[in-house]
This record gives structure tokens, sequence and C-alpha cells, in this order.
């Protein structure tokens, strides 16, 4: 039996000993082969095959690269496809998950020279949510396959539905409101003096045709009495008429509040970019700092959560998210938009600033909830529209 012959005791440590993950450093793409160490991998580059293949790769570097750079992209979301698809995990969980495959596309042959880089090109093209922690770099795969979308489609369809027929029920309770107004302002006033005056000729009429004799005195001091209690009488209809409309209007500020609860939940969502609106840049990173506090306009919305910046100042175009972004509250009297909450999407004109409570007080122009007056208001939820724009 040979020395190199399969069963044995150096074939068998051989395969022992590659059966593990070995350093990348000593792994070459081109020709898929692991060395063990320092000296095997020199030996390996000084081969003629080694050679054959680097004067391959010499010929078209580039096409060569980003083939790898694909293949290892396609591999690593295909496997959070699998195995973490509507879930939030770890970066460094879904990379070890990933190269256990000894067969894998290593990132040393990728044009990312380190997981960072590979994670942070995700989120700019969208094909994954980015999450920056203290634990380290998270992700969440974004499906986009067409059942996917068709169920999206679906639900966002149905939710334009409810928030319609919210609407219609809004003007609706708010036309009640003003026929309930109407019909408290027009209500009949009852005249207490003449209603006891007319009541007190009643009784003394019905007194003479009985027979009944009168004294002047008397018939006075009975007129007297008969006029408190008619007195008394509408003054308990009066306070039950209140305590009524109180109660109404109770009910009404009751039903309002809900209503308003439930726009606030149906209308809350995790991501807030609009074209339009006038933003911050807040990277310190980004183009090392060139473009920190920065403002700019979003001109495109890329997948919700990317925001194509339009530079004010140098007229640069950038793809940032919106984790990198901050909102911007223009000078009282100026034109925002509500970008989360309960009145998502309206315009509203800014009444007021309180500094302490980090909000604002606004009134909405045009739409539905034309003229409705907000006294409390989130700094985050509204952002200055562009004067271009409005």
């Amino acid at each position: 039996m040979g020395k190199n012959e399969f069963l044995t005791p150096k074939a068998i440590a051989n395969r022992i000993k590659a059966k593990g993950l070995q350093k990348l450093r000593w792994y070459c793409q081109m020709c898929q082969k692991q060395c063990r160490d320092e000296n095997g991998f020199k030996c390996h580059c000084m081969s003629e095959s080694h050679q054959r293949q680097m004067e391959v790769f010499g010929q078209n570097p580039n096409r060569i690269v980003e083939g790898y750079s694909e293949e290892f992209e396609t591999s690593f979301l295909e496997h959070m496809k699998r195995s973490h698809r509507f879930s939030r995990v770890a970066a460094t969980v879904v990379y070890n998950e990933y190269i256990h495959d000894r067969h894998h596309v290593h990132m040393n042959s990728t044009q990312w020279a380190t997981l960072t880089e590979f994670i942070k090109y995700l989120g700019r093209t969208g094909k994954c949510k980015v999450e920056e922690t203290p634990k380290g770099w998270f992700i969440t795969y974004i499906d986009r396959d067409s059942e996917t979308l068709f169920k999206e489609k679906q639900k966002n369809k149905r939710i334009r539905a409810d928030i319609a027929e919210e609407e219609k029920q809004e003007k609706e309770i708010l036309k009640q409101i003003e026929r309930a107004e109407q019909m408290m302002s027009c209500g009949n006033v009852v005249n207490v003096s003449s209603s006891s005056d007319a009541n007190r000729e009643v009784n003394l009429e019905a007194g003479a045709k009985v027979g009944f004799t009168l004294s002047k005195q008397s018939a006075k001091e009975k007129g007297e009495g008969s006029r408190v209690i008619f007195d008394e009488s509408e003054n308990v209809r009066v306070n039950k008429r209140k305590k009524d409309e109180k109660s109404s209007r109770s009910a009404l500020e009751e039903l309002m509040k809900e209503e308003e609860k439930a726009k606030e939940r149906s209308n809350r969502k995790d991501y807030w970019l609009c074209e339009g609106i006038v933003v911050k840049v807040m990277n310190k990173k980004l183009a090392d700092g060139k473009y920190y506090k920065q403002k700019g306009v979003v001109r495109k919305v890329i997948d919700r959560y990317i925001g194509e910046i339009g530079i004010l100042d140098s007229k640069d175009v950038l793809k940032v998210d919106q984790e990198e972004l901050e909102t911007v509250i223009p000078q009282i009297g100026g034109l925002v938009r509500v970008v989360n909450g309960a009145y998502r999407g309206s315009n509203a004109r800014l009444l007021g600033i309180n500094t302490d409570e980090f909000c604002a007080k606004v009134q909405i122009e045009k739409g539905v909830y034309d003229g409705r007056v907000i006294p409390a208001i989130a700094y985050e939820d509204i952002c200055k529209v562009h004067s271009k724009v409005s």
C-alpha cells in the first residue's frame, strides 16, 4: 500500500486537519486551495498552477473581483433568507454560520475588506435593514419576493381603506357635533315671569268659578307662592338641561379621544422619510465629517428607510439612511409636514415651540383636518417643507 493512498494514516491525518476552518489569509480563492500555514501558502504562490491562475486574473482583475463579490453577496443573502428571514440578528452570527461551509466564497476575494463594510453596503442598497448598537451591528432581511410584495400591497390597501373609513366616520362625527351645537344655540328659552303670571291668573279664575272668595291680600300671597314654585321648577329644568349638555359633550370628547388614539396607532410607523422635506445629516463619519450637520432636501425615498438627499450648500447628492438624519424645525409661521403620527402626511403651519417639552404647536392646512390646531406634537414628528415644494 502506497504512502499517499486513501486509508493510510497520513491521508487520514490530512483529512482530519483539513476538516476544520483554516486561517483566511492562507486561502487562495483563484485556486480554491486552503494552506495550513504561512510556509505552505508561500510554496503555493510559487507553484506553476497558481502562476497560471494569476495570469488569468491579471487580464481582467475588476471583472473577477466583481464576480466573486456578487457570488458572496448572493450566497450571504440566500443564507439570511433561509435561516433568519423574519428576525433581527447580529451580523457576526450570520457570517459565522455562512463560513461554516468550507467551500464558501471567502471575503478576501471580494471588494469588501471587512464585514462592517459589507454590512454598510447592504444597508445603503436597501437589501437589509442595518442597525449599529453597543453590542455590534444587527441586520434584518428585507424580503422582496413576489408573494411577500403582493401580501404587503394587500395589507397597505386594507390600511388605506381603514384610514378612509376613519376619515369618513370623523366627518360624520363633526357634522353631528355641529348639528348639536346649532340645536343648543337655537333652543327654546322659557320666560319664567310670564309663565308664572299666566298660571296665577288661571288659578284665580278657577277659584272664582268654584265659589272661593279670595281677598286681594290672599290672592297676592297666593300669586307670590305660585311664582316661587314655578321659578324653582324652571331652575330644575335648566339645571337638568345643562347636565345633559355637559354629559353629551363629555361623551363626544371621549369619542374624539378614542378616534385620535386609533389614528395614532394606525399611522405611527418606524419610517418617516418623504419627498420634499428638509433634513439634517448627523453622520460624523460620512466623507470624513464633510456633511455633518449639513441640510439637504429629500429628493427620493428608497425602500422607505433610505433617502436620496440633495445638499443645499454644495449641491451634492447622497444616499443616507434615516437613522443618520434629523428633522428640521423652521421659524414660527413656517410650513411643516407631519411625517409621523395621527396626522401623517398633512401640511401644517408652525404656531409655536415649547423648548421645555420638546414639542410644537401647529395648525393643519388643507385636507380633511383643515384648520385643526394640534397643541403639542413632538419635534421628530414634524419637518420643514422646502420652499420650492410648498
